[in-house]
C-alpha cells in the first residue's frame, strides 16, 4: 500500500517544539523507525507551513496513486476549509492524526473542521498516532 504523511505547520520542529505536549523524539527519527516497521507499505513523507502547499499535495496525491493519506494538519485542523474541501473533493481515504489529545487543550482546538471528510481520527497517543493510522489502512 503506497500511503503518504502530511504534516501541517509547526510540525517539522517535532522533539524540539513543547516536548511536554509532543515527546522529545524527531519526526525524521520516528519516520525511519515507522518505514522499518511497515516495509510492507510505501511511506511517503511532506510537511509544510503553507495551506496551500498542502491543499496541492492533498490533490496531486490523486495523480501519484496513494492509496491513503494520514493527515495531522496541525492548528489548520480547525480553521483551514480549504484543506476540507480538498479532503472532500479525492477519492483518497484519509485518517486524520493528532499527536495530542487536542479535546484535553485549548478549547479552540475541541472544534476540527476537516475530521467530518475524513475515514477516522486519531488523537493522543503521541507519535504512535502515526502508527495507528497506517495500521487502520488494514482494517
Amino acid at each position: 500500500m503506497k500511503l503518504l504523511i502530511i504534516n501541517g505547520p509547526n510540525l517539522g520542529n517535532i522533539g524540539r517544539r513543547e516536548p511536554e505536549i509532543y515527546g522529545h523524539e524527531d519526526f525524521d527519527s520516528f519516520l525511519d523507525s515507522l518505514k522499518k516497521e511497515f516495509r510492507e507499505h510505501e511511506i511517503h513523507y511532506f510537511q509544510s507551513h503553507h495551506e496551500g502547499e498542502i491543499v496541492a499535495k492533498i490533490h496531486k496525491a490523486t495523480e501519484e496513486n496513494y492509496d491513503g493519506i494520514i493527515l495531522n494538519a496541525g492548528a489548520y485542523s480547525h480553521t483551514s476549509y480549504a484543506i476540507r474541501d480538498a479532503v472532500a473533493a479525492i477519492g483518497i481515504p484519509v485518517v486524520m492524526v493528532h499527536i495530542s489529545n487536542v479535546y484535553a487543550r485549548e478549547n479552540f482546538r475541541h472544534e476540527n473542521v476537516i475530521a467530518a471528510k475524513c475515514k477516522g481520527v486519531i488523537t493522543g497517543f503521541g507519535l504512535k498516532s502515526y502508527e495507528l493510522a497506517v495500521r487502520s489502512y488494514a482494517v
